[in-house]
Protein backbone atom coordinates (compact mmCIF):
# COMPACT_ATOMS: atom_id res chain seq x y z
CA UNK A 1 0.00 0.00 0.00
CA UNK A 2 1.12 3.55 -0.67
CA UNK A 3 1.86 5.71 2.35
CA UNK A 4 -0.83 8.24 3.27
CA UNK A 5 1.13 11.11 1.74
CA UNK A 6 1.89 9.24 -1.50
CA UNK A 7 -1.68 7.95 -1.73
CA UNK A 8 -2.99 11.50 -1.40
CA UNK A 9 -0.68 12.68 -4.19
CA UNK A 10 -1.66 9.70 -6.36
CA UNK A 11 -5.37 10.41 -5.81
CA UNK A 12 -4.85 14.07 -6.72
CA UNK A 13 -3.08 13.07 -9.95
CA UNK A 14 -5.89 10.66 -10.77
CA UNK A 15 -8.49 13.37 -10.16
CA UNK A 16 -6.53 15.74 -12.43
CA UNK A 17 -6.54 13.13 -15.21
CA UNK A 18 -10.29 12.56 -14.83
CA UNK A 19 -11.01 16.31 -14.75
CA UNK A 20 -8.86 16.97 -17.81
CA UNK A 21 -10.01 14.16 -20.07
CA UNK A 22 -13.32 12.86 -18.71
CA UNK A 23 -15.20 16.09 -18.03
CA UNK A 24 -17.65 15.47 -20.88
CA UNK A 25 -16.02 17.74 -23.46
CA UNK A 26 -14.40 14.75 -25.22
CA UNK A 27 -16.94 12.48 -26.88
CA UNK A 28 -15.22 11.26 -30.05
CA UNK A 29 -11.49 10.53 -30.16
CA UNK A 30 -9.59 8.18 -32.44
CA UNK A 31 -7.02 5.67 -31.22
CA UNK A 32 -4.11 8.04 -31.86
CA UNK A 33 -5.70 10.75 -29.75
CA UNK A 34 -6.60 8.24 -27.06
CA UNK A 35 -2.94 7.25 -26.79
CA UNK A 36 -2.11 10.83 -25.83
CA UNK A 37 -4.49 10.42 -22.90
CA UNK A 38 -2.90 7.11 -21.95
CA UNK A 39 0.57 8.66 -22.10
CA UNK A 40 -0.54 11.04 -19.36
CA UNK A 41 -2.15 8.25 -17.39
CA UNK A 42 0.94 6.03 -17.46
CA UNK A 43 3.38 8.84 -16.63
CA UNK A 44 1.51 11.52 -14.66
CA UNK A 45 -0.76 9.15 -12.71
CA UNK A 46 1.09 5.83 -12.46
CA UNK A 47 4.53 7.42 -12.34
CA UNK A 48 6.42 5.56 -15.08
CA UNK A 49 9.11 7.40 -17.03
CA UNK A 50 8.17 8.26 -20.61
CA UNK A 51 10.09 6.43 -23.34
CA UNK A 52 12.48 4.71 -20.96
CA UNK A 53 9.83 2.72 -19.05
CA UNK A 54 6.80 3.32 -21.25
CA UNK A 55 7.81 1.54 -24.45
CA UNK A 56 5.53 2.46 -27.35
CA UNK A 57 4.77 0.31 -30.42
CA UNK A 58 6.36 -2.72 -28.80
CA UNK A 59 6.98 -5.37 -31.45
CA UNK A 60 5.63 -8.86 -30.73
CA UNK A 61 6.11 -11.45 -33.47
CA UNK A 62 5.56 -9.07 -36.36
CA UNK A 63 2.75 -7.09 -34.72
CA UNK A 64 2.83 -4.20 -32.27
CA UNK A 65 1.35 -3.79 -28.81
CA UNK A 66 0.60 -0.17 -28.01
CA UNK A 67 2.71 -0.08 -24.85
CA UNK A 68 4.97 -2.28 -22.78
CA UNK A 69 5.74 -1.17 -19.24
CA UNK A 70 9.34 -2.17 -18.72
CA UNK A 71 11.55 -1.15 -15.79
CA UNK A 72 15.23 -2.09 -15.56
CA UNK A 73 14.79 -4.58 -18.37
CA UNK A 74 11.84 -6.38 -16.76
CA UNK A 75 8.50 -6.34 -18.59
CA UNK A 76 5.70 -5.88 -16.08
CA UNK A 77 2.55 -5.45 -18.16
CA UNK A 78 1.43 -4.52 -21.66
CA UNK A 79 -1.18 -1.92 -22.49
CA UNK A 80 -3.56 -2.19 -25.42
CA UNK A 81 -5.39 1.04 -26.31
CA UNK A 82 -8.67 1.38 -28.18
CA UNK A 83 -10.44 4.53 -29.33
CA UNK A 84 -12.11 6.64 -26.67
CA UNK A 85 -15.44 6.40 -28.49
CA UNK A 86 -15.40 2.59 -28.61
CA UNK A 87 -16.67 0.29 -25.89
CA UNK A 88 -14.20 -2.45 -25.03
CA UNK A 89 -15.26 -5.84 -26.34
CA UNK A 90 -14.17 -9.47 -26.62
CA UNK A 91 -12.22 -8.89 -29.84
CA UNK A 92 -10.15 -6.18 -28.14
CA UNK A 93 -9.54 -8.48 -25.19
CA UNK A 94 -8.53 -11.37 -27.43
CA UNK A 95 -5.97 -9.16 -29.12
CA UNK A 96 -4.46 -8.03 -25.80
CA UNK A 97 -4.32 -11.58 -24.45
CA UNK A 98 -2.67 -12.83 -27.63
CA UNK A 99 0.01 -10.16 -27.33
CA UNK A 100 0.75 -11.18 -23.75
CA UNK A 101 0.71 -14.90 -24.55
CA UNK A 102 3.08 -14.50 -27.49
CA UNK A 103 5.51 -12.38 -25.47
CA UNK A 104 5.31 -14.32 -22.21
CA UNK A 105 3.90 -11.37 -20.26
CA UNK A 106 1.46 -12.27 -17.47
CA UNK A 107 -0.44 -8.98 -17.27
CA UNK A 108 -2.48 -7.15 -19.91
CA UNK A 109 -4.16 -3.78 -19.46
CA UNK A 110 -6.97 -2.98 -21.89
CA UNK A 111 -8.30 0.58 -22.01
CA UNK A 112 -10.10 3.21 -24.06
CA UNK A 113 -9.02 6.01 -21.73
CA UNK A 114 -12.23 5.99 -19.72
CA UNK A 115 -12.53 2.28 -18.96
CA UNK A 116 -9.60 0.26 -17.61
CA UNK A 117 -9.57 -3.53 -17.47
CA UNK A 118 -6.72 -5.61 -16.07
CA UNK A 119 -6.25 -9.29 -16.92
CA UNK A 120 -3.91 -11.98 -15.64
CA UNK A 121 -2.70 -14.46 -18.25
CA UNK A 122 -2.10 -18.04 -17.07
CA UNK A 123 0.37 -19.98 -19.17
CA UNK A 124 -1.40 -23.32 -18.96
CA UNK A 125 -2.61 -25.72 -21.64
CA UNK A 126 -4.65 -24.16 -23.03
CA UNK A 127 -3.64 -20.60 -22.10
CA UNK A 128 -6.39 -18.88 -20.18
CA UNK A 129 -6.98 -15.50 -18.56
CA UNK A 130 -8.87 -14.02 -15.63
CA UNK A 131 -10.25 -10.52 -15.23
CA UNK A 132 -8.80 -8.83 -12.14
CA UNK A 133 -10.83 -5.63 -12.33
CA UNK A 134 -12.83 -3.38 -14.64
CA UNK A 135 -13.01 0.28 -13.66
CA UNK A 136 -14.95 3.21 -15.12
CA UNK A 137 -12.77 6.21 -14.33
CA UNK A 138 -15.66 8.67 -14.47
CA UNK A 139 -17.16 6.98 -11.42
CA UNK A 140 -17.72 9.42 -8.56
CA UNK A 141 -15.93 7.22 -6.02
CA UNK A 142 -12.37 8.31 -6.87
CA UNK A 143 -10.98 7.10 -3.54
CA UNK A 144 -12.26 3.59 -4.22
CA UNK A 145 -10.78 3.68 -7.73
CA UNK A 146 -7.45 4.90 -6.36
CA UNK A 147 -7.40 2.09 -3.79
CA UNK A 148 -7.35 -0.43 -6.65
CA UNK A 149 -5.27 1.43 -9.22
CA UNK A 150 -2.49 2.16 -6.74
CA UNK A 151 -1.19 -1.38 -7.32
CA UNK A 152 -0.35 -0.33 -10.90
CA UNK A 153 1.85 2.57 -9.81
CA UNK A 154 5.55 2.26 -10.47
CA UNK A 155 6.36 2.15 -6.76
CA UNK A 156 4.02 -0.74 -5.97
CA UNK A 157 4.66 -2.63 -9.21
CA UNK A 158 8.35 -2.75 -8.27
CA UNK A 159 7.34 -4.05 -4.84
CA UNK A 160 5.22 -6.89 -6.21
CA UNK A 161 1.94 -4.96 -6.20
CA UNK A 162 0.53 -6.96 -9.11
CA UNK A 163 1.01 -10.19 -7.18
CA UNK A 164 -0.71 -8.62 -4.15
CA UNK A 165 -3.61 -7.60 -6.36
CA UNK A 166 -3.82 -11.12 -7.81
CA UNK A 167 -3.87 -12.69 -4.34
CA UNK A 168 -6.67 -10.33 -3.32
CA UNK A 169 -8.58 -11.45 -6.40
CA UNK A 170 -8.00 -15.15 -5.75
CA UNK A 171 -8.96 -14.86 -2.09
CA UNK A 172 -12.54 -13.83 -2.89
CA UNK A 173 -13.30 -16.33 -5.64
CA UNK A 174 -16.19 -18.73 -4.90
CA UNK A 175 -13.71 -21.62 -5.07
CA UNK A 176 -11.37 -20.14 -2.46
CA UNK A 177 -14.15 -19.11 -0.09
CA UNK A 178 -15.89 -22.48 -0.46
CA UNK A 179 -12.71 -24.28 0.52
CA UNK A 180 -12.36 -22.14 3.65
CA UNK A 181 -16.06 -22.35 4.45
CA UNK A 182 -16.03 -26.17 4.32
CA UNK A 183 -12.92 -26.54 6.49
CA UNK A 184 -13.27 -28.27 9.85
CA UNK A 185 -12.70 -25.20 12.01
CA UNK A 186 -15.27 -23.09 10.15
CA UNK A 187 -17.89 -25.87 10.07
CA UNK A 188 -17.35 -26.69 13.72
CA UNK A 189 -17.81 -23.04 14.76
CA UNK A 190 -20.99 -22.88 12.70
CA UNK A 191 -22.20 -26.14 14.25
CA UNK A 192 -21.80 -24.68 17.73
CA UNK A 193 -23.78 -21.59 16.76
CA UNK A 194 -26.57 -23.68 15.18
CA UNK A 195 -26.77 -25.90 18.25
CA UNK A 196 -26.92 -22.85 20.49
CA UNK A 197 -29.63 -21.05 18.50
CA UNK A 198 -31.88 -24.08 17.96
CA UNK A 199 -31.25 -25.91 21.20
CA UNK A 200 -30.32 -29.15 19.48
CA UNK A 201 -27.25 -31.17 18.63
CA UNK A 202 -25.74 -31.66 15.19
CA UNK A 203 -22.52 -33.31 14.12
CA UNK A 204 -19.91 -31.54 12.04
CA UNK A 205 -20.75 -33.74 9.05
CA UNK A 206 -24.41 -32.67 9.19
CA UNK A 207 -23.55 -28.99 8.93
CA UNK A 208 -20.92 -29.54 6.24
CA UNK A 209 -23.37 -31.47 4.04
CA UNK A 210 -25.85 -28.59 4.27
CA UNK A 211 -23.14 -26.09 3.34
CA UNK A 212 -22.25 -28.18 0.30
CA UNK A 213 -25.94 -28.13 -0.69
CA UNK A 214 -26.05 -24.33 -0.28
CA UNK A 215 -22.96 -23.93 -2.46
CA UNK A 216 -23.95 -26.40 -5.18
CA UNK A 217 -27.74 -26.04 -5.42
CA UNK A 218 -29.71 -23.13 -6.79
CA UNK A 219 -31.77 -21.55 -4.05
CA UNK A 220 -34.41 -18.87 -4.00
CA UNK A 221 -32.43 -15.75 -3.14
CA UNK A 222 -35.64 -13.88 -2.27
CA UNK A 223 -36.03 -16.13 0.77
CA UNK A 224 -32.62 -15.18 2.14
CA UNK A 225 -32.43 -12.23 4.49
CA UNK A 226 -28.86 -10.94 4.49
CA UNK A 227 -28.13 -9.39 7.89
CA UNK A 228 -26.08 -6.24 8.21
CA UNK A 229 -22.55 -7.01 9.28
CA UNK A 230 -22.37 -4.65 12.17
CA UNK A 231 -19.63 -5.69 14.59
CA UNK A 232 -20.84 -6.35 18.12
CA UNK A 233 -20.56 -3.36 20.41
CA UNK A 234 -18.12 -4.04 23.16
CA UNK A 235 -19.45 -3.13 26.55
CA UNK A 236 -17.21 -0.79 28.43
CA UNK A 237 -15.74 -2.29 31.52
CA UNK A 238 -17.07 -0.68 34.70
CA UNK A 239 -14.60 1.63 36.30
CA UNK A 240 -13.46 0.22 39.58
CA UNK A 241 -13.41 2.81 42.36
CA UNK A 242 -10.01 3.48 43.72
CA UNK A 243 -9.47 1.83 47.06
CA UNK A 244 -9.45 4.37 49.86
CA UNK A 245 -6.39 4.64 51.95
CA UNK A 246 -6.68 3.03 55.34
CA UNK A 247 -7.31 5.49 58.11
CA UNK A 248 -4.41 6.23 60.27
CA UNK A 249 -4.78 5.59 63.94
Amino acid sequence: MLSDIKNQKFTENLKAYIKRFLNGSITDLDESGTRIMINHFLTDVLGFTALEEVRTEYMIKGTYADYMIQVNGKRHFLVEVKSFSLNLNENHLRQAINYGANEGVEWALLTNGRQIELYRIMFEKPIRHEKVFSIALANDNVKSIAATLQFLTKELVLKGGLDVLWNKTLALTPESLSKILLSYDMVNDLRKEVNKQFGTKFEVEDVQQTLVKIISDKIDVSKIKVPKLNPPVKKAKPVQPKSSESETN
